[in-house]
């Protein structure tokens, strides 16, 4: 039977894990699951195995979507062996703590590269058969560093400051094909990227947070499912979870 296709872009642990369980745990609806990661195989292959539980069709497709040539590759795979995308969830990322002056530039390219070029890949690759289908989903997970910049995240809040941008024109662009193009604007999520921070600052930095905690990644999840389901008026825009800290 054809289902709807999703493609979670960096989904072998962390957000993208818990955005690719939450389609397969869809009582009313019946998804094929496209998951993908560039480095870390055998953790992409345990979510597999864990969709695959829940009873949904998966397939993976490891490489690097920052690379244009691979992320042709993989797009092209996706195509012939579960159909067109319907939708594109733009999560891979990643970041890095550092003042920019003693940033390499080795460093911070690829941090662009990441979390900005990967999400206009492969948006890039999508757009052509959502086009021909006039119906389409894009989501793109953001930071609300990308909304009021960080110190020390300096090319972490351009990547994702840049995100925003290309959401908001590509939502306008692909508005008149039925298309939505959409951002999700994360707080403090619960995941391995705030691993590096100690129990202390941890501490702190909940105390900042109106919400008196750090979101999960079953909150994103939930969001990026609401959002790919329904909300068809609602275009172009970048949702805030963070827990009103910001």
């Amino acid at each position: 039977m054809n289902y709807p296709v999703v493609f979670v872009t960096g989904s072998s642990r962390g957000i993208g894990r818990a955005i690719a369980l939450r389609f397969a745990q869809s009582k009313h609806s019946k998804f094929h699951i496209a998951i993908n990661c560039a480095h870390q195989k055998e953790e992409l292959e345990q979510v597999k195995k864990e969709l695959e539980e829940l009873g949904a069709v998966c397939d993976i497709y490891f490489g690097d979507l920052s690379n244009y040539q691979e992320a042709c590759r993989i797009f092209s795979e996706i195509q012939s062996e579960l159909g067109n995308i319907s939708i594109l969830v733009n999560n891979a990322g990643i970041a890095g703590i550092e003042l920019f002056q003693n940033m390499s530039y080795e460093n911070y390219h690829h941090i662009i590269e990441t979390n900005l070029l990967s999400t206009m890949n492969c948006s890039h690759l999508a757009i052509p058969s959502m086009i021909q289908a006039h119906s389409g989903k894009i989501i793109n997970i953001s930071s609300i560093w990308g909304n009021v910049g960080a110190s020390c995240e300096v090319a972490y809040s351009a990547s994702k400051g840049g995100i925003n941008s290309f959401t908001k024109a590509l939502g306008k662009e692909l508005a008149p094909s039925n298309i939505q193009v959409n951002a999700i604007a994360c707080g403090v999520i619960e995941t391995q990227m705030n691993h590096c921070l100690s129990s202390e600052e941890k501490q702190a930095l909940t105390q900042e947070i109106p919400a008196g905690r750090f979101g999960t990644p079953l909150e994103v999840a939930e969001l990026v499912f609401q959002l790919a389901n329904n909300h068809s008026y609602l275009n172009g825009q970048v949702l805030t979870l963070d827990g009103a800290w910001t």
